[in-house]
């Protein structure tokens, strides 16, 4: 998920774990280890693209990296084994706060960041560095206003609210139950859509060796389609409200033969970006310049536009030109026409 979402839904954990005994401070302690996983972002300033997306959500976004972190955090805390007759668990600065209490505090909010990252596209590697497969459920775009604003509203809400104030209990239920509810939502409208969808590929008489679905932008109306078979993909997009069933597939050829007989596919970069990509990739050459697709990321407002290039491109002859590639083409070219139409198509056809 995006910062901000990790943010206030730290702070509201926080809130919940520890507000009646650190006050506020729970929310920032909160804040700061549910984005703590993040923290290899740091590795972008010296790395090179193609391998800068593929450490993010890697081995900080691991079950070691939990397990390693969860105690030294407590242990930064403050949390000590005590000589003194208190229970045989340390206190810290009249807190109350217990050594397990800390462990529980911690060991939650970084493994509900790793959790949750794991239902956006990109893939989260909860095994490395023992295992390189990352774990991606394809339920929720990566910035889900109606997924965030509920923590968004309780964050903002236990800011303004007194310490002492009973309200607190309630915007910290009100936080972390619409925002779960909505997640419950969000897997109900993908089991319906994946169930659609295999539906209309046979119907078409489509072959396929595997397929995904994936929610378009800020929503989980708005579903992309990618189903493989040996030569390339079929793409499509099918809403919830979709009154016609029909899903208008088109084609992409992988054109993998571009790398096959070229040089590009012993390069580190290249290596790197077939790995990320988990396969769903193609290959398209634009004017002079080869490009590498990732298609789990999507297209540019494909959902009206049969020609939209992928969101996530790699320009193969200018390895340099490839800064913030995941966030280049999210939303090129949006427009108020494109915002509109965009909510018509996830109003259904």
């Amino acid at each position: 998920m995006d910062s901000i979402t990790h943010i206030v839904l730290g702070a509201v954990i926080g809130e919940a774990l520890a507000g009646r005994k650190l006050g506020k401070k729970a929310m920032l302690y909160g804040a700061i280890a549910q984005s703590l996983p993040d923290i290899d972002f740091v590795a972008s300033f010296w790395m090179d693209t193609s391998h800068d997306v593929l450490a993010h959500r890697g081995i900080t976004h691991s079950f070691l990296f939990v397990l390693v972190m969860t105690p030294l955090l407590a242990w930064a805390a403050g949390v000590r084994e005590s000589a003194g007759p208190v229970g045989g668990a340390g206190r810290i600065h009249g807190s109350g706060m217990t050594r397990g209490a800390w462990l529980v505090f911690f060991g939650l909010e970084l493994f509900i960041h790793i959790f949750l990252d794991a239902f956006n596209a990109y893939g989260t590697g909860w095994f490395e560095p023992f295992d390189h497969y990352r774990v991606s459920f394809n339920t929720l775009f990566v910035a889900d206003p109606f997924y965030s604003g509920w923590l968004g509203i309780a964050f903002l809400a236990l800011l303004l609210t007194g310490r002492d104030s009973r309200r607190r209990r309630f915007w910290v239920c009100f936080g972390l139950i619409t925002s779960s509810l909505y997640l419950c939502y969000c897997l109900v409208n993908k089991s319906r859509v994946d169930g659609l969808v295999r539906d209309e590929l046979q119907r078409q008489h489509i072959a396929y060796d595997r397929y995904f679905t994936t929610p378009t932008p800020m929503n989980s109306w708005l579903w992309y389609i990618v189903a493989e078979d040996s030569a390339g993909y079929h793409t499509g997009y099918l809403s919830v409200f979709d009154r016609q069933r029909t899903i208008p597939f088109r084609y992409f050829p992988r054109n993998d033969s571009l790398l096959r007989f070229s040089s590009f596919r012993s390069r580190a970069d290249v290596r790197s970006l077939l790995r990320f990509s988990k396969g769903y990739y193609t290959l398209e050459q634009w004017k002079d310049t080869l490009v590498f697709n990732d298609l789990r990321f999507g297209e540019m407002k494909g959902w009206e536009d049969p020609h939209a290039h992928c969101v996530f491109h790699y320009y193969l002859q200018y390895p340099g030109n490839n800064r913030v590639i995941v966030q280049r083409g999210r939303f090129s070219g949006w427009d108020g026409q494109t915002l509109r139409a965009f909510i018509r198509r996830v109003r259904g056809n």
